[in-house]
């Protein structure tokens, strides 16, 4: 192709075609007319980046590994511009590059660069812009899959999470039909038995007496086993049979509450009532554990609504910094279990507000966190305290782990570095928590050792400075 004839096709180029025609001139005598071919890597991963690719017809996308398998975060077509722009610092790319139909571009190879900056000032003016809104997609691009990865962790912890109560209070509920038949039952018999005003005076005293200490800690298998023994025992001793010491440890009362009862009751009587008791606290026991049941799914509903902030729409407002590490906390609290790591979370009182988006601050909670977990050793523990310093809110996260090597701590913040095995980590968690951190005017430090790895971030407390 003749040089007039490039010169015209770029002319009609949407990102460089308005230059004036002496630095297109320029273009079409520097660069290089390549014929691209469908499924063609442009550019490699692994390779510095040879140029910049003018696009005259034809399609390219990076395909970038976001830790779940390669996925396309960028599609370039006719009128568009790629490669390495004018005072880029990138030399390898973040993905391959792959020609997606056939292409024909021109292509200034990375050595001419300098030179179009001092020849073709409009172009290079044009390509700062591009440069900037490219910059700014990737940033998107990455908060997005980070946010989406996190969100893929969240809710595979909050269904095990949940399902644990749920699957309780559904047992729970199931048997509590029968319990309450059993217990009618019971009351049906008691009654018919002809109790006086005393003996029935006598017994509500000592149910009510029990209901005070429904509160009592549980206790071991072993030392249940002790109690039926015992009760056992003074079952047999008062000529009634044993069967019902099993129902009768589960409540509150001792045998010396079975003795005063005992003293009023008798016979026939005595059984029924203590049956009655049996069954009584069996449907009080499977009320208490529906109800506790309950209230976790409760918190965790409202940990993850309060950590997502679904019911707001993203807009800068006052974010208070305890409630956001309070949800984080509770919403991965389960995956500290599993690993029995303590996690334990101090903020000061009166803690003012920072100014911010809410979802964006809580993924700085749970990127951190989340990390120090992973880093702590089995029965370790995590430590996460907020404290106000100046205008300052400071919060720090830190674990006991094996601490940060220190030829690598000067890379963790960068984006795609990852000492995690393929498939676990993006290399994006820190990068988005720094850049978050620096949109909200604030700073993150980290200070690491054997045995201790400490994150330090400081956010300005709203309406400060």
């Amino acid at each position: 192709m003749k040089t007039e004839e490039l010169v015209d096709l770029l002319a009609l180029h949407r990102t460089i075609g308005k230059a004036p025609r002496e630095e297109l001139v320029w273009i079409a005598e520097h660069g290089t007319l390549r014929y691209l071919q469908q499924g063609e890597i442009v550019s490699r991963q692994t390779q510095v980046v040879d140029g910049l690719h003018i696009l005259l017809t034809g399609r390219l996308s990076i395909y970038m590994s976001r830790g779940t398998g390669l996925r396309k975060v960028m599609e370039w077509q006719a009128g568009d511009v790629t490669g390495i722009l004018p005072y880029s610092r990138m030399t390898t790319p973040p993905g391959d590059t792959v020609v997606e139909e056939p292409t024909v571009a021109v292509t200034i190879h990375r050595d001419d660069l300098p030179e179009m900056i001092r020849r073709c000032y409009e172009v290079t003016s044009m390509l700062v812009h591009v440069m900037t809104d490219r910059a700014r997609r990737f940033t998107s691009t990455d908060l997005r899959d980070e946010k989406m990865l996190s969100l893929g962790k969240l809710a595979a912890g909050f269904a095990h999470e949940v399902n644990n109560p749920a699957s309780a209070a559904l047992r729970d509920a199931k048997s509590l039909a029968s319990a309450l038949a059993a217990a009618e039952e019971a009351a049906r018999t008691l009654f018919a038995s002809g109790l006086t005003g005393a003996q029935l005076a006598e017994l509500d005293a000592l149910w009510n007496m029990f209901k005070t200490r429904t509160t009592q800690q549980p206790i071991s298998g072993l030392a249940l086993a002790d109690l039926e023994d015992a009760v056992a025992v003074w079952l047999k001793a008062h000529s009634l049979s044993e069967e019902l010491a099993e129902e009768l440890a589960r409540t509150p009362a001792t045998t010396g509450d079975l003795d005063r009862l005992a003293r009023v009751l008798t016979g026939a009587t005595l059984k029924a009532a203590l049956r009655w008791i049996a069954c009584a606290f069996a449907v009080r026991s499977l009320v208490t554990d529906i109800e506790r049941s309950a209230a976790r799914i409760h918190t965790l509903v409202a940990a993850a609504k309060g950590f997502t902030h679904m019911d707001h729409a993203p807009v800068l407002e006052s974010v208070e910094i305890a409630p956001g590490l309070a949800d984080t906390v509770a919403l991965l609290d389960g995956k500290a279990r599993g690993k029995s790591v303590a996690i334990t979370l101090n903020t000061s009182e009166d803690l003012p507000p920072i100014r911010g988006y809410t979802v964006e601050i809580n993924q700085i909670w749970m990127n951190l966190i989340d990390n120090a977990i992973d880093a702590a050793p089995n029965q370790g523990h995590v430590s996460i305290n907020a404290i106000l310093e100046g205008a300052d809110v400071v919060v720090t996260v830190v674990d006991d782990g094996p601490g940060i090597p220190p030829e690598i701590q000067q890379s963790i913040f960068d984006p795609f570095f990852t000492t995690k095995p393929v498939g676990e980590g993006t290399g994006l968690g820190l990068d988005i928590v720094r850049r978050v951190i620096q949109w909200h005017n604030g700073d993150i430090k980290v200070d690491s050792r054997p045995g201790r790895t400490e994150f330090r971030v400081r956010l300005p407390v709203a309406g400060a400075g």
